[in-house]
């Protein structure tokens, strides 16, 4: 498990673009934090450093995005997900092994969120102070 400190905005997207350049491109990542955390600086980084250059936005009604850098990235937003069903019929399942999939509102889907994964806890401090927790989930 890895804890960090992001003092701004752009300090949460320099640790997601430092930590894309270690990727493979078939990953799941998610993301757990409540609104205003940082979740989506934080996909904004990810992408910069999978050297996606299309502006990212959190996919909220759209409930997937999909960039392609040096991989593809599967933006998901689980906010409005509340059930198996309903996660499957987004197709999530679909997506996965075909490039890094990066899923805000993890909390709503945890039960079925695959494994391996890497789960990433932002949490607020304070207005510009955030705690970045970074954990693998289910490797050896």
């Amino acid at each position: 498990m890895q804890q960090l400190r992001s003092t701004s905005e752009q300090q949460t997207e320099a640790i997601a673009e430092q930590m894309a350049k270690t990727l493979k491109g078939t990953e799941v990542i998610a993301l757990f934090g409540g609104l205003g955390a940082g979740k989506t600086a934080f996909a904004r980084g990810l992408a910069r450093g999978l050297g996606i250059q299309d502006g990212v936005s959190s996919p909220t009604f759209a409930l997937v995005n999909a960039y392609q850098g040096r991989c593809w990235l599967y933006h998901f937003d689980m906010y409005r997900i509340t059930s198996y069903d309903d996660l499957y019929s987004t197709g999530f399942f679909d997506y996965q092994d075909t490039g890094v999939m990066l899923i805000e509102w993890s909390e709503n889907i945890e039960p079925f969120l695959p494994e391996p994964r890497i789960n990433i806890t932002i949490s607020r401090v304070s207005d510009t102070e955030r705690d970045i927790t970074i954990e693998e989930v289910g490797t050896a």
